[in-house]
């Protein structure tokens, strides 16, 4: 592996710990000694991680009031923020990015790769709904400030010297928006923190935030009209509408261990996923533990989730549409075999993604 001296990587923020930190935590594996900036970093959530020891430098943002949870209140100071970075003394930049990490500054001759998790949301793709989610005055406020995202977005972009991406689904969405290519590279699974078998209870299970676009309420109101049996691992600001639409089969769990949400895995008939989603870890994290998947069979999980071998796909994101996959899904449920799925989850080892990633830094 080529030597760099110094090595910048960069990440949107530290608040929660999920998929996004995962692959941090599998980069800063490659390169151990790395400096981490990100806009705020809350280090609470770091504590028993493979993180909590990294060197982590906040943002002039992580000085705001309250920013540690509502950073997201501060949008228009991102740009601000991240170009505040002083990267000049580093070899080789990596940003890891959905937000604004990839809009850093750098100086002529340095090497600045972005693994892409989407460009930036807010700008482009999830625009309307999150708009739609702010009362008037709001919308009128944050829509030239989106308008301006949007431009930096764009013309930072043009700073990066490569690309790679988590999904051709995202390759898409980065040449489209930027017009420039990136190459793919799968996000891994830590598959060894899972074990399969066809051992199953007698209930179905989704792993989410409870926010909007992940579309829990959708499969909280199907379940509840079939009466079949549904356990929700996960929080968000979504819980109490969600809870409206909830009957007696449905159970909260709220966030749970690592390993309880494993054993849950392994135990379920199914996994539901019902997001547009840029790649999808809980999918695949649910085909380790030999539990096929109900998904909706668009973006990231039309790349992992095979329709009829790994699971079953719903086509629209409708109530109906997932009722009817579940049906179906249950009329041919032994036919799908444990030890298939466990195979097709070792596709996305951590050990691939990180070779792919030290040839795509090579070359």
């Amino acid at each position: 592996m080529k030597k760099f001296k110094r090595i910048a990587v960069v990440y949107d923020w530290l608040t929660s710990w999920g998929g996004g930190e995962r692959v941090l935590s599998h980069v800063l594996g490659l390169y151990p000694e790395a400096d981490t900036h990100v806009l705020v970093v809350n280090p609470e959530i770091l504590k028993g991680t493979s993180l909590e020891r990294a060197k982590i430098i906040p943002s002039r943002l992580q000085f705001f009031p309250w920013a540690k949870r509502y950073y997201r209140q501060y949008l228009a100071f991102y740009p601000w923020a991240i170009e505040g970075f002083d990267l000049s003394g580093y070899d080789l930049i990596v940003s890891i990015s959905h937000a604004a990490a990839k809009g850093v500054r750098v100086r002529p001759g340095q090497t600045h790769l972005c693994y892409c998790f989407t460009p930036m949301r807010y700008a482009w793709d999830l625009r309307e709904q999150y708009m739609a989610s702010l009362d008037p005055v709001r919308r009128m406020i944050a829509g030239p400030i989106l308008d301006r995202l949007k431009a930096w977005d764009l013309e930072s972009s043009q700073r990066v010297t490569g690309f790679a991406c988590i999904s051709h689904f995202i390759a898409d969405r980065i040449k489209r928006a930027y017009g420039r290519d990136a190459r793919v590279i799968y996000p891994a699974v830590d598959i060894e923190r899972f074990k399969a078998s066809g051992e199953k209870e007698n209930y179905f299970l989704t792993v989410s935030r409870l926010v909007p676009y992940k579309k829990i309420d959708l499969i909280v109101e199907a379940f509840s009209e079939m009466g079949l049996p549904l356990k929700v691992v996960g929080d968000g600001p979504e819980k109490s509408r969600i809870l409206k639409k909830a009957g007696p089969t449905v159970e909260f769990l709220g966030n749970l261990k690592d390993a309880e949400v494993a054993h849950l895995l392994e135990g379920a008939r199914a996994f539901i996923f019902a997001a547009l989603e840029d790649f999808g870890i809980a999918p695949v994290e649910a085909l380790a533990c030999g539990t096929p998947v109900i998904g909706f069979g668009a973006g990231g999980l039309a790349e992992t989730v095979r329709d009829g071998l790994d699971g079953v796909y719903f086509m629209e994101q409708t109530v109906q549409s997932l009722k009817t996959a579940v049906e179906k899904f249950m009329s041919v449920e032994k036919n799908f075999d444990f030890r298939v799925l466990r195979a097709r989850a070792e596709e996305f080892s951590v050990e691939k993604f990180q070779r792919e990633f030290i040839d795509f830094v090579e070359k």
